[in-house]
């Protein structure tokens, strides 16, 4: 039986694939910009996560929600780290982002289930 988490990945690799076979200019150049923003720089790889997941909760974006925090998970962020910044995405976008905390929170334990 499939996890949410195989269920994202296989749909998010299956559809980006078929939206980079189209070679439309602009699109590549916006995920090529998308992957070099998430890089080491002046901020670590972890802390650009955190800010990219309270951005992509704010927002209500879950598929965003999805990837950063497996991307906070393979970086080695610990539960309270990314619970304390979903905080701070609640409390900035209010309530409204309660239903998509809880489907991070589902997200999160789907992850941590994987990996026990």
């Amino acid at each position: 039986m499939s996890t949410i988490v195989e269920e994202f990945n296989a749909y998010r690799e299956k559809m980006n694939s078929r939206i980079l076979e189209d070679n439309n200019k602009v699109i590549k150049r916006i995920f090529n910009l998308d992957t070099n923003a998430f890089t080491e720089g002046a901020l670590d790889v972890k802390t650009k996560e955190l800010l990219g997941l309270v951005a992509s909760a704010v927002l209500r974006c879950d598929d965003c929600v999805r990837y950063h925090l497996e991307t906070c998970h393979k970086e080695g962020l610990s539960k309270d780290e990314v619970v304390e910044a979903l905080s701070i995405a609640t409390l900035v976008g209010g309530t409204i982002v309660i239903p998509h905390l809880r489907r991070a929170y589902e997200f999160w334990d789907a992850l941590e289930a994987k990996t026990n």
